[in-house]
């Protein structure tokens, strides 16, 4: 047992060496949109947004939309996905109140067919429905996100100016409370941690992602890859879509993070991002338990083992132990820190990612068990089974 601090010391801190030097520099927080450069042209674009029961945030999400000056044609499609709550009547009398009816359409959702998810469903019907105007791109993008008035523009000109099929933001997300600052900057670098934003950007990388807030992709880049039937069963449908994209695109695939368009969601307790997280964890491991049994060791090992190594060897005057775990835990604040930073909070939070990962692991867990109790994948008053996705993971 004396030896158990060393080892965990040991392992934290090649781990966090190998992170550090090895991933793909994720925890940068420099990938960002750059200023947009006229790109010659600018093609027509059709907005897509799937909302159900969305009547507190659409006000302010749609009125972002129709505020966007982008220079070329563009239409929102709002797909009222079964809302019980008036989303749909809303966002008419909204269009209508801010003189721009006719670049508003509101499309009736029609019930969820067998196979397939809610939010996919929903943007099919806007991609049939927008397909008579013959858009070059589709933005999907949620209905609880305020976008920047110019975020449209910037997104077309990146993908024409750089020859890209599809261009992503992770959106900013809402951090205003104690909760919210231990563990939302955690989910955001977890995310860049396992999709390094320099790799996804990368051409001869396979690495994949996206994210689902903010999402632009060519018409006929989505066509090719077989569009969202494809996709019907996904869970994770961001990642997805961009891994199909990219696999099947001649073009390239860019991700990166924002600071102009932001999240309304709120969080704010440990529930709401509890159940957040735990909706879909274990689908992103494909369902497998021996994936999360190894998810469970390697969290443990990576976030808590230089903090116990550390603790450890300071109880034990083994100071060998306790210098490894220093390090270790040392090298990972480090590379939590510009997270922290870049969601406006204290550097003291960049010491309690151990704590965040010991939290994100138990939601982890949790994902596992509710799948066991048929309560997986549940979202907006629906449930889905467990391995609905298992034949579209990418």
């Amino acid at each position: 047992m004396d030896s158990l601090g060393l080892l965990l010391g040991i392992l934290g801190l090649l781990i966090w060496l190998g992170l550090i030097l090895g991933r793909g520099q994720f925890w940068r927080t420099d990938i960002q949109l750059p200023l947009p450069h006229a790109p010659g042209d600018w093609p027509p674009v059709a907005v897509l947004v799937p909302a159900r029961n969305e009547a507190e945030a659409i006000p302010r999400s749609l009125k972002s939309l129709l505020d966007q000056d982008y220079p070329g044609p563009w239409q929102v499609f709002l797909v009222d996905d079964q809302s019980d709550d008036g989303t749909g009547d809303i966002a008419l009398h909204l269009a209508r109140d801010c003189g721009c009816a006719a670049k508003l359409t509101v499309i009736k959702g029609q019930p969820l067919p067998a196979g397939w998810t809610g939010k996919l469903w929903a943007l099919e019907q806007g991609v049939r429905q927008a397909e008579v105007l013959r858009p070059e791109f589709f933005l999907f993008t949620d209905a609880d996100i305020a976008h920047s008035p110019d975020n449209l523009r910037t997104l077309v000109a990146q993908a024409q100016t750089q020859d890209l099929a599809l261009v992503s933001l992770m959106v900013l997300l809402r951090c205003e409370n104690a909760w919210d600052r231990l563990l939302i900057p955690p989910f955001v670098f977890f995310f860049a941690q396992l999709y390094p934003f320099r790799w996804v950007n990368d051409r001869g990388n396979s690495t994949a992602a996206a994210a689902g807030g903010c999402i632009l992709v060519r018409r006929e880049a989505l066509a090719r890859s077989g569009g969202l039937t494809r996709l019907r069963q996904a869970l994770i449908d961001d990642c997805s879509l961009a891994a199909q994209i990219k696999s099947t695109a001649t073009q390239g695939v860019w991700l990166g993070l924002t600071r102009t368009n932001l999240s309304l969601r709120p969080y704010g307790s440990l529930a709401s991002v509890w159940d957040m997280v735990a909706r879909s964890a274990f689908t992103q491991l494909n369902y497998s338990w021996w994936l999360l049994g190894g998810t469970v060791v390697a969290m443990i090992v990576v976030y808590l083992g230089p903090l116990v190594s550390l603790v450890w060897g300071l109880v034990g005057g083994d100071w060998l132990a306790a210098g490894l775990g220093l390090a270790g835990y040392g090298l990972m604040t480090l590379a939590y820190l510009p997270m922290v930073r870049f969601y406006g909070c204290s550097p003291l939070w960049a010491g309690s990612l151990p704590v965040a990962g010991l939290l994100y692991t138990l939601m982890t867990v949790d994902s596992a068990v509710r799948h066991t109790q048929g309560r997986g994948g549940a979202w907006k008053g629906r449930v889905y089974p467990g391995g609905l996705d298992s034949d579209t993971s990418l």
